[in-house]
């Protein structure tokens, strides 16, 4: 399959997720779900999911259910980023913030909910148990104490202070990374895959989480608000740590392009059919948003 074809797979299921009628009470906390989850984006993470899924030896459709969960995850992360206690941001993907259209405590729930429904969109599917328990398992750590949710507390505490590029690198390895290994793992989990496959993807997942933030460090100042579909500049104006202010342009362009080659490197032993992962490796690597 295609990076579109793939695209357009997770698309459609995400488009059947939370459906409502006019009596269903819960309604307004089901349309900002959908708002967020609905709102584009590249669907790295589900795609990441499909294809490691894939070559892994599974079924690319049975893995289906993992890869929206993954979305719907990262989505309350979102949700949760641009709240006014978090980073208070009014634009997100060229549209309004979930808390702008629909307030802080309805925006505060989706992102709850939409967490909450990931890991029941795992435990529902028709994928066999001990694959369903182990993606659940993946997800997991990939979010909580010593993952995305650490890293933004490190993250936040880390607010005002100078850090060094180790400090930064353990935040971002959580905050960004943690996800990112957790949609490769998770799709050689839904395949039943082997350990050394499952080794392979976490060291894939970490290099491209790390390159990923570098990129995105530095499309905050070399973007446009246009290309990138929300403000640029913010991490300089709230004084963020960033690769950017601590390395410079070159140092962090020649480190994304060493992780990008790190990442493809991760893959060689454990598999054969890499094309799609180096060319998404390499898309991610030259990313304008």
């Amino acid at each position: 399959m295609t990076r579109d074809d793939y695209k357009r797979l997770v698309d459609e299921a995400l488009q059947q997720q939370f459906l409502t009628d006019a009596d269903f009470p819960m309604r307004g906390l089901a349309e900002a779900m959908r708002y967020s989850l609905l709102a584009g984006g590249k669907r790295i993470r589900p795609i990441l999911v499909l294809e490691f899924c894939r070559l892994s030896g599974g079924d690319v459709k049975e893995a289906l259910p993992v890869a929206c969960a993954i979305e719907m995850l990262h989505t309350y992360s979102l949700i949760h980023d641009d709240l006014p206690c978090m980073d208070n941001d009014d634009l997100r993907r060229g549209r309004p913030t979930n808390h702008v259209i629909y307030g802080e405590c309805t925006a505060t729930l989706a992102g709850d909910a939409l967490q909450a429904e990931a890991f029941g969109t795992i435990l529902r599917s028709g994928l066999p148990a001990d694959r369903r328990a182990r993606c659940a398992e993946i997800l997991a750590g990939a979010v909580g104490l010593d993952g995305m949710c650490g890293g933004q507390y490190l993250d936040m505490l880390g607010e005002g202070k100078q850090l060094s590029e180790a400090q930064l690198n353990e935040i971002n390895s959580r905050k960004t990374g943690a996800l990112l290994i957790g949609a490769c793992q998770m799709g050689v989990a839904a395949a039943g895959g082997t350990e050394e496959q499952m080794e392979a993807a976490a060291m894939f997942g970490a290099a491209i989480g790390m390159a990923f933030q570098i990129r995105d460090d530095m499309l905050d100042v070399l973007s446009t608000k246009e290309e990138l579909g929300k403000p640029i500049g913010s991490d300089a104006q709230e004084n963020k740590n960033t690769y950017m202010a601590l390395l410079g342009e070159d140092a962090c362009r020649q480190l994304v392009e060493r992780l990008t080659e790190q990442a493809k490197n991760a893959l060689r032993q454990a598999y054969k059919d890499t094309d799609f992962l180096f060319a998404l490796a390499d898309s991610l690597a030259q990313r304008r948003n």
